[in-house]
């Protein structure tokens, strides 16, 4: 810890000290943040490879949306790709007689 005589200083220059370190305590996360990314791109630079290049390597690629199968009868926004549990609508229409095949786009 930092020992400071505060009782030497002015009413002006305290309120300017706590002024600077709410500053300082704000973005003390952002400036820790920039020193590990300059950390990781100097390590990453001494093999020959950007930081871009690693990170990118390493996201979790996205799951194609399945295509809708089955369409809603009456509201043709409504779809169901036939994955997953199915609709009340879909449920509601087998019990009334209908066949999947009522139902596909």
């Amino acid at each position: 810890m930092i020992d400071v005589d505060l009782s030497a200083l002015s009413l002006a220059d305290l309120k300017k000290l706590e002024t600077d370190v709410a500053k300082y305590i704000a973005t003390f996360e952002e400036r820790q943040k920039a020193e590990a990314r300059a950390a990781a791109e100097a390590i990453a630079k001494k093999f020959g490879f950007a930081l871009s290049d690693l990170i990118q390597g390493n996201a979790p690629k996205k799951k194609p949306t399945p295509e809708a199968k089955y369409r809603h009868p009456e509201r043709p926004a409504v779809t169901w790709s036939g994955r997953g549990r199915k609709p009340g609508w879909i449920s509601e229409g087998l019990a009334a007689g209908k066949t999947l095949e009522d139902f596909a786009i």
